[in-house]
């Protein structure tokens, strides 16, 4: 702690210079009003200065008489009298001013009549006191030391002005006094003038700090009179006291006013009854009233204690705080404290808590509310041996709905779905969002297994009803995970971690169903995991690789073209199946730079093949949905000498539900490049015959599932493939059988009039070199024929 005293009642110092008027300090002080101070001070004596300077004048005149003129005497003294007549004239105007600052000018200019009466007094000393022997000499030193010292007691506001006076007096006195007195005595009245001189200053200073204290503490009046006229006029605040009986005694006016007593009523009331209304009599206290009671009893001080006051019956919410007196033989003589009414304080609070812990969009709690609740859920179960449950719930196909209807659409679904979830749960469940189309229910008490399934598929039940909003009818779902504590997690994260575990293998079983957690879906997820890590560094480790699977031509088997296809071998895992990493790198978004690196390979292998034949890549949604897409193609086919005609893009269906991504650009761009398109899995997905007309497709692919089908008979999807077939030739696009794998499945394709086929039959996925040699063959062939 610093050992400085506090600025408030520190001496201020003060600047020498900026005391005798010589420059303006560009400091905190304002120097202004001590000035305009500095004159009025010095006007104060202005009458008794003219009265010195005209005594002293009429005994200058008599001590010469019989030395000099008369008549140079009398002009003297009656100059004596103009000049001092005239500073007391100006010193009195500045007394009388009614102007509260003063600038540095005014204060120099004071200096004029210092060196003027100076000048003037100087002559008697100079002119006839040398010459007129020792006693006259002594006798006008005596005169002009009284003069000295009358002008430090009334003009030493006025520094400047004064110093120079004596200045001038005490250079001429000494001056007279070397020729009358000798050197000696001349020395002594020097010193003599320098003490008083030293004297003035100082007395000067002491005025101006003063000064400046009285300044600062008018300051702080100006300022206290400033918060108390506030107070008073916004009857925010207000004072209470108590005697050693805790009852109110001289209870203040607003006081009385705040709790709806008058003044009579309220003196010698208990406080606590004050403040309880009408709960006093049913002794049903609020908990911040019990606890006033408590600190009034131990008699102990507190501060921001809130409590609920009746007032005309209306609640308001009171902030006290008081301390305890005493006498001065240090008996407890009551409490004295202040009160404020935050009522609206507390309201915007609740407001803010609320708007924290509840979602805006639905009113259900929100993520945070919601892992308050299972804390607490958990951690009755912990004290009472019993169990708690937490459901994660998924809405299924809600992105759908948002992509094709808009957000509007999509957040008053969101609130369709929160009535209806609320509608299912009781006293014993509460149910939140947690963010997006992600919703929770937290159980206190699960230990009835059934009772846990049947709200689970209840709920599934109920989020699966059709939804009418504007005109629509929308067919959502939900997938739910369940999770039961402390089982299942010892602790909120943990629960809700293994809740969510259950509800991605609900998503995986198609949706639409709920699963309880077991612990090999957390087996599951790390190995999820691992692998994600693993695909992260495959790209930089060379793990992956390209196959390519031959594509003929149906009606001549002639070579067509190959589809390159991603593998992935690791060195530890060997080789993992596209079906796994595939959805994981879309997942983690890796989609991008894996497929920018299969797209460059790829058509740097095709630029490489003996015979000028296709090259086909799937592309992702999430990279059509980049415009820097079109810039990576065009590289990838500058890059590797590759014509565009040889380079086709099978994109899925999926690609379309997302409106307003710019994907359509995208693909009318890589068509302007002269790459084909191709409409992969058609039929699979969400099929519209609308998305034929999006883009410009050059082929249809038909999926594996409807050639497998067809061979087996099932006619619906030979129906199917006729249509698809119909439909591609009455466009100009071809179409393409995946998966045929049987002689008899590729009679039965020739015979629906399928273009193309691709399948085992007819190849596997050929490593590099082997498809290289696959083309060489066929050009081969071709040349032969």
């Amino acid at each position: 702690m610093s050992s400085q005293p506090s600025s408030q009642f520190a001496r201020p110092r003060v600047d020498a210079r900026a005391l005798l008027g010589l420059y303006d300090p560009k400091d905190a002080t304002d120097w202004g009003p001590i000035r305009a101070a500095q004159l009025q001070a010095g006007g104060q004596l202005a009458l008794f200065l003219m009265a010195a300077n005209v005594i002293g004048a009429a005994l200058v005149v008599m001590i010469l008489a019989g030395s000099a003129p008369l008549w140079a005497l009398a002009a003297w003294g009656a100059t004596v009298a103009a000049v001092a007549a005239a500073v007391t004239f100006r010193r009195l105007e500045a007394r009388t001013g009614t102007e509260r600052t003063a600038s540095v000018r005014q204060i120099r200019d004071t200096v004029l009549e210092g060196i003027g009466l100076g000048a003037i007094w100087s002559v008697p000393p100079l002119a006839f006191g040398a010459a007129a022997g020792p006693g006259v000499g002594f006798g006008l030193w005596m005169v002009l030391t009284t003069l000295m010292l009358a002008s430090g007691v009334a003009t030493a506001a006025l520094p400047l002005a004064t110093l120079s006076f004596m200045l001038v007096l005490g250079l001429s006195a000494a001056t007279m006094l070397v020729f009358v007195a000798g050197p000696v005595v001349a020395a002594a009245a020097l010193l003599m003038t320098g003490f008083l001189m030293i004297g003035t200053f100082t007395r000067a200073r002491a005025l101006v700090v003063g000064r400046i204290q009285e300044i600062a503490l008018a300051e702080r009046d100006e300022t206290v009179s400033l918060l108390l006229r506030e107070f008073e006029e916004h009857e925010a605040d207000w004072l209470w006291e108590t005697d050693a009986n805790r009852r109110v005694v001289r209870a203040s006016a607003r006081f009385a006013r705040a709790v709806g007593l008058d003044l009579v009523t309220i003196n010698n009331m208990p406080f606590l009854q004050v403040l309880a209304g009408p709960t006093w009599e049913a002794g049903n206290f609020s908990a911040g009233l019990r606890l006033l009671a408590e600190k009034l009893k131990t008699r102990e001080a507190f501060r921001d204690l809130r409590l609920p006051v009746i007032v005309d019956g209306e609640e308001r919410w009171w902030e006290i705080a008081a301390s305890p007196r005493h006498d001065d033989r240090g008996a407890f003589i009551g409490f004295r404290g202040v009160g404020s009414d935050v009522t609206e304080q507390r309201k915007s609070a609740d407001k803010i808590n609320r708007m924290a812990r509840f979602d805006t969009l639905t009113g259900l709690p929100n993520r945070l509310y919601i892992n308050e609740a299972l804390a607490q859920a958990m951690s009755e179960a912990d004290k009472w041996g019993s169990r708690c449950g937490f459901m994660m719930i998924d809405l299924d196909r809600f992105k759908a709905v948002n992509d094709t209807l808009g957000h509007p659409i999509g957040d008053r679904l969101l609130s369709r779905v929160s009535e209806r979830l609320q509608q299912l749960v009781t006293d014993n469940e509460t149910i939140g969002r947690l963010g997006g189309d992600e919703f929770a229910v937290v159980m206190r008490d699960a230990s009835d297994t059934m009772q846990v399934q049947r709200l689970a598929q209840s709920i599934i039940d109920q989020l699966s009803r059709p939804y009418e909003l504007d005109q629509h009818t929308l067919y959502i779902g939900a997938s739910v995970g369940v999770a039961v504590g402390p089982r299942d997690g010892r602790t909120s994260d943990a629960l809700i971690r293994s809740a969510d575990l259950a509800l991605y293998r609900s998503k995986d079983a198609g949706g639409g169903v709920f699963h309880a957690y077991e612990p090999q879906l957390h087996v599951q997820a790390e190995e999820r995991r691992v692998l994600e890590m693993a695909l992260r560094q495959a790209l930089a480790k060379g793990e992956l690789h390209l196959n390519y699977q031959p594509v003929v031509e149906t009606t001549t088997g002639s070579l067509s073209g190959f589809e390159a296809l991603l593998r992935w071998t690791h060195p530890e895992h060997g080789a993992i199946s596209p079906a796994k990493f595939v959805p994981l790198a879309e997942e983690a978004r890796l989609i991008a730079p894996i497929g920018e690196w299969v797209l460059r390979t790829a058509c740097k292998e095709a630029a490489r093949w003996d015979m000028p034949v296709r090259v086909a890549v799937n592309v992702s949604p999430e990279q059509l949905h980049s415009p820097n897409f079109v810039t990576v193609v065009a590289q990838a086919l500058a890059q590797s000498g590759l014509p565009a005609s040889r380079l086709e893009l099978e994109v899925t269906e999926s690609v379309f539900l997302r409106e307003g991504t710019g994907a359509l650009t995208v693909l009318e761009k890589i068509l302007d490049l002269g790459v084909r398109l191709s409409l992969d899995d058609f039929g699979t997905g969400y099929s519209s015959l609308g998305y034929l007309s999006r883009t410009r497709f050059s082929s249809i692919k038909i999926d594996r599932s409807f050639v497998q089908g067809a061979s087996r008979g099932v006619k619906e999807c030979i129906a199917i493939i006729r249509a698809v077939v119909a439909l591609a030739q009455s466009l100009g696009m071809a179409t393409t059988a995946e998966g045929v794998e049987t002689e008899a499945e590729l009679g039965l394709i020739q015979e629906l009039g399928c273009s193309k086929v691709q399948g085992y039959y007819f190849g596997r996925p050929l490593p590099v070199e082997e498809a290289r040699t696959v083309a060489s063959h066929a050009r081969r062939s071709a040349q032969a024929a």
